[in-house]
């Protein structure tokens, strides 16, 4: 009789691991169909799009080159005209990089300014307080 049970339990515990095991294999099948898709390389690279766009920092450095970029392009662009000469076209030129450095290096500044402007103009001004007593 115990051996009889013994071997019912060997049997019971065979199924179980077997069951386990298929459950497992489902498991790491589905885990390599998720790692294949994600190897992809287009997948690889919109990921990284994903996580470029989504940086703050990487949005902020983006925003300090395009300002500085620009505002050194707008200050070419005022000192030269298309009839200008070659020496005020390379002054134009060398005011368009020193511009676009001193703004590439004060860009925390340009944005406080700039915020400031916007904060300025966009927010409602407020009313002075009037002083009693006196009429205007």
């Amino acid at each position: 009789m115990v051996k009889q049970n013994a071997i019912n339990s060997l049997k019971e515990s065979i199924c179980l691991v077997k069951i386990r095991q298929i459950e497992e294999g489902k498991i790491l099948k589905e885990q390599f169909k998720i790692t294949y898709e994600s190897l992809k390389p287009v997948n690889l690279i919109k990921n990284s799009m994903k996580d470029l766009v989504s940086s703050v920092e990487i949005k902020s450095s983006i925003f300090e080159t395009l300002i500085s970029i620009v505002s050194g392009y707008l200050t070419q662009k005022f000192i030269v005209t298309s009839k200008s000469n070659v020496f005020i076209k390379t002054v134009g030129m060398l005011m368009q990089f020193g511009v676009t450095n001193l703004v590439a290096k004060n860009s925390e500044d340009v944005r406080i300014f700039f915020s400031n402007l916007v904060d300025k103009y966009i927010s409602p001004h407020k009313e002075e307080e009037e002083i009693p007593g006196t009429y205007v």
